[in-house]
């Protein structure tokens, strides 16, 4: 797979994601949907976040390194966009259940620091 093919299939998907994440804020009531409305939003959020966050880190690593070495870090790129997605998906979760404090927020960022410095150890 070319790295152009990579890029329009991920905005295809971010595109499908953030209308999804559209049509979940605007055609469900989480009071009258439930847990079911709430697990919809948050997955929908999670799938956009993740998308955009790839994209903009490969958009990032493809202008300061060139296109032949993004293409190797497109694995890279993916990783890093899923921990932030699941980053900000804890902050936003924690918020919810009004038990965000600053120190909970620097926990959750470096719980996420460590995963990705796990994975780094690991190459």
């Amino acid at each position: 797979m070319t790295l152009r093919a990579y890029i329009w299939g991920m905005r295809i998907i971010t595109l499908f994601s953030l209308s999804a994440l559209g049509a979940v804020i605007f055609y469900t009531d989480p009071e009258g949907s439930g847990l079911v409305g709430i697990g919809l939003f948050y997955l929908a959020v999670f799938f956009a976040l993740s998308g955009i966050f790839n994209l903009l880190l490969l958009f990032i690593r493809r202008k300061l390194l060139g296109n032949d070495l993004a293409v190797k870090s497109i694995e890279l790129s993916f990783r890093q966009g899923i921990l932030l997605a699941v980053m900000i998906l804890a902050i936003m979760i924690l918020q919810s259940y009004r038990m965000l404090i600053w120190w909970d927020a620097l926990l959750v960022i470096a719980g996420v620091f460590l995963i990705e410095l796990y994975f780094l150890s690991r190459e």
